[in-house]
């Protein structure tokens, strides 16, 4: 069976998959910690998508994984977009999952320069608390929220600001329509960081590409709405919709 590898956004990490622990019973899961991040946090940040990308592809390669199924988590979703063009021969299905086409984000909860500014005069601990509720539509108060947190606060605040410079910089809107691997874009409806309109982009832009909408999430789908998320990777990567 195609592995499905699971790439993490911003002060994400591999272990924050734990309840897609199911989708495993099918097919491997390939789990990836970025550099600077979860229990790669010790490795030294990346601030390029197109770099993050490369070395995720470097690292799958060198642990035997040629072709794979592909999905991606917000600044995650930016890295797998690059993948695909970096090696789209090795790219069976793909997921954008809480993403969008550019890294600078209108209508962002706060911009970059803010959220960048913030990091650098709170510090890494608290950034990580501060921006980790704002994945969830119940903010601090949803269960999974301490989890999300714990592995957020595993980055250092230059894995933070290279994170930043990553996506300030980060453009693939000219050449979504060139991703030719069938997709399916998956978004929670109340998400604070990427707004509608940054959804409908990747929908109406990459040719070949299915719609999942999950109410009463915000940015932690996986997290939020597990059953919800699993059935739905589930159903797109088994083709029987």
């Amino acid at each position: 069976m195609t592995p499905l590898v699971l790439v993490h956004g911003f002060m994400g990490g591999s272990a924050q998959w734990a309840l897609q622990a199911p989708l495993e019973q099918d097919r491997p899961l390939v789990r990836i910690d970025l550099p600077g991040f979860g229990a790669n946090a010790h490795l030294d940040p990346i601030n390029r998508i197109d770099g993050f990308a490369a070395w995720v592809l470097d690292t799958l390669r060198a642990d035997g994984v040629e072709e794979f199924d592909l999905l991606g988590h917000s600044m995650g979703g930016m890295i797998v977009q690059e993948m695909t063009h970096q090696a789209p021969d090795r790219v069976q299905k793909l997921i954008l999952y809480g993403t969008g086409s550019v890294g600078v984000l209108p209508g962002r909860f706060e911009t970059i320069e803010t959220s960048m500014a913030r990091a650098k005069a709170d510090g890494a601990k608290a950034t990580a608390q501060r921006l980790a509720a704002t994945w969830f539509l119940d903010m601090e108060k949803h269960p999974e929220y301490p989890a999300c947190a714990a592995i957020a606060e595993n980055a250092q605040l230059p894995a933070l600001i290279a994170g930043f410079e990553a996506m300030q910089t980060w453009s693939g809107v000219e050449r979504l329509a060139s991703i030719q691997s069938e997709t399916l874009i998956l978004w929670g409806e109340a998400d604070r960081a990427y707004p509608w309109s940054q959804v409908e982009k990747l929908w109406q832009t990459i040719p070949k590409t299915h719609l999942a909408v999950v109410p009463f999430c915000s940015h932690a789908v996986h997290a939020e709405r597990p059953d919800v998320f699993n059935a739905t990777v589930e159903v797109f990567l088994r083709g029987d919709a």
